[in-house]
């Protein structure tokens, strides 16, 4: 048996800023509930989600529908750069199979 180690840095900062924002939307009280047919269908193919929270509607009860679906893996978003209202975001892969 060979023992190995590997020394692991502190994580990216955007990275771990990315994840607490979102996690503060991982109560099921923000699931998308009647959004969720229209999110699956809006973020059919990526697009900025400013642009597709405003098709949806009013945008204080669409964007933390959107913040629970990246969060709860319904929609991907790259965390690895800052989240803004002009980020792309799509269907996970499951969810695009599924559609």
């Amino acid at each position: 048996m060979c023992w190995s180690y590997r020394l692991a840095g502190p994580p990216d900062p955007v990275l771990v800023a990315n994840v607490r924002w979102l996690a503060g939307y991982r109560h099921p009280r923000y699931a998308a509930g009647p959004w969720m047919s229209a999110l699956l269908e809006v973020f059919g193919s990526p697009r900025p989600a400013e642009e597709a929270v405003c098709e949806l509607g009013d945008p204080i009860a669409v964007w933390p529908a959107v913040f629970h679906a990246l969060w709860s893996g319904v929609l991907r978003v790259r965390l690895d750069e800052p989240l803004h209202e002009r980020a792309v975001v799509c269907l996970t892969r499951q969810e695009a199979e599924a559609a």
